[in-house]
């Protein structure tokens, strides 16, 4: 899951550490483009019943290419967002 390759690539990381490691924020950026595709292709009967998640965010988020938004998502939002993902894809078996 992309979400979880995020945490791993930054994992210990500082967002000086993030900025200094272009491999790494390239990596990141491509995780969140994929996070981006995947939320504009959830169906909207399947995104209606699960109010919490910021589909909308989501989708947005891998146009943003500003490295202090995309840290200040892996820091604050990653978490909530992977235990949301996790209770839907087992209540929808994904």
């Amino acid at each position: 899951m992309s979400l979880i390759a995020i945490q791993n690539r930054v994992a210990n990381f500082s967002f000086a550490d993030f900025q200094a490691n272009e491999t790494i924020a390239k990596a990141v950026f491509y995780n969140f483009l994929i996070i981006g595709e995947v939320a504009i292709n959830i169906p909207p009967e399947v995104q209606l019943r699960y109010p919490k998640i910021p589909w909308r965010v989501m989708a947005d988020e891998y146009f943003q290419v500003n490295q202090r938004i995309i840290w200040n998502t892996i820091e604050n939002n990653l978490p909530k967002l992977m235990l949301q993902l996790e209770e839907l894809m087992e209540k929808e078996g994904f």
